[in-house]
């Protein structure tokens, strides 16, 4: 058989294609901002992981051009040799102090932070206990490490219970879950999650991708939201979302974010976060810092468009998060709509299997602090004809 008789495209995507429906790789125009110009028309960019509208912020935007005029284009080596710049270690220190941990470690990207923690923490004689519904770079990290994965039921605990129940009580664990899902915007169930970890001597750790800067006391996340800070032994987090950036971290205490530096082959083997990455993320965490009052904004925007989305009979499902799904089952469906708010002026993300169950096809919107209640009420306007005409 030839190789590549596998690089042949799936039926499905040539008639996507045929149909005008497929989805992927919309051509932006302009800055990542409420408002966009993509493939020629101003769209409300309402697909986008920018919840603070930090993007477009000169302050942040002139950080990364110091930085990169100081330090030049790239660092040319791993952050284990010759990669090191004093700017990773003032961004691990910040964040440290603002999670309130020990120590902080930054990755090249977030996807890479989940690969290098898990792999690097589980052994041969390690488990990792993870949501069904944790992100894909979590499952990576599980293949990666020599340990074995077990899965429970999204956010049921009896489900969680039995998984560690099945453990050997000799093995390590630790059990990972986002903490806001990206997709549903559920929060995970932390309290019981800490509670169950504490009754059979496992470890957790939290995806806080889509946490950090959304929720909790100044945008802590959300362990903090939920009071739990002390409780959770391991914060991961990315800075492409609301730190507006790219790259990741591990967050926790002294000897394990020390272990991981010396035992995490993708952190050993990659080249370290380029110089203007590591500054626009440390000066968008400052700024968050200063402006708390950014998540409250947030907040409102999300909180807004849920109440406009309601009023007009347009169905979703609820949550604290910036991330309103509105659920169309079917990938059929899903890509019709996706594709007539697009032309209507509105980009959102359509979420298809093996993303979701075939049957739980959704639209995923997603909110940035900036955008305004004129732009919201167009948005809800857009939706109300579209998906309900």
């Amino acid at each position: 058989m030839d190789l590549f008789e596998k690089c042949k495209l799936e039926p499905r995507v040539l008639e996507m294609r045929e149909k005008g429906i497929y989805p992927y790789f919309h051509a932006l125009e302009t800055r990542q901002d409420t408002e966009v110009v993509m493939e020629g028309r101003r769209r409300l960019m309402l697909g986008s992981n920018n919840y603070l509208g930090l993007t477009v912020n000169e302050q942040i935007i002139q950080a990364g051009i110091d930085a990169m005029r100081q330090y030049g284009t790239g660092c040319s080596g791993s952050r284990f040799l010759n990669g090191t710049l004093r700017l990773h270690l003032e961004l691990e220190e910040a964040l440290a102090s603002f999670l309130e941990k020990e120590a902080a470690a930054t990755f090249s990207t977030g996807f890479q932070s989940n690969l290098g923690i898990i792999s690097a923490l589980i052994g041969r004689s390690d488990y990792v206990v993870c949501d069904r519904e944790n992100h894909a770079s979590i499952y990576d990290g599980c293949k990666l490490s020599y340990g074995k994965m077990l899965r429970y039921r999204h956010g049921d605990m009896d489900d969680l219970r039995n998984a560690l129940e099945a453990i050997p009580q000799s093995a390590g664990v630790l059990i990972v879950t986002d903490g806001i899902f990206s997709m549903s915007g559920d929060l995970a169930k932390l309290p019981d999650i800490v509670t169950l970890a504490k009754e059979y001597g496992a470890r957790v750790m939290v995806d806080d991708a889509h946490g950090l800067g959304t929720i909790g006391r100044g945008g802590r996340g959300t362990a903090d939201h939920f009071g739990l800070a002390n409780e959770v032994d391991i914060y991961m987090g990315t800075f492409s979302k609301s730190l507006a950036s790219l790259g990741g971290y591990v967050a926790g205490s002294a000897a394990i974010v020390d272990y991981i530096r010396h035992a995490s082959r993708p952190f050993i083997f990659s080249a370290s976060m380029p110089p203007a990455n590591c500054a626009t993320a440390l000066a968008a965490l400052r700024y968050l810092i200063a402006h708390p009052e950014l998540v409250d904004r947030l907040r409102h925007v999300a909180d807004y468009m849920r109440d406009g989305l309601r009023a007009n009979g347009v169905p979703f499902r609820d949550s604290i998060a910036p991330i309103i799904p509105i659920y169309t089952y079917t990938p059929e469906a899903t890509l019709a709509s996706a594709r007539a708010l697009y032309d209507n002026g509105v980009y959102v993300n359509p979420v298809l299997p093996p993303a979701t169950p075939a049957t739980e096809c959704l639209l995923r919107s997603s909110y940035m602090a900036s955008f305004t209640d004129a732009q919201l009420d167009e948005a809800i306007g857009i939706f109300a004809r579209v998906l309900k005409g």
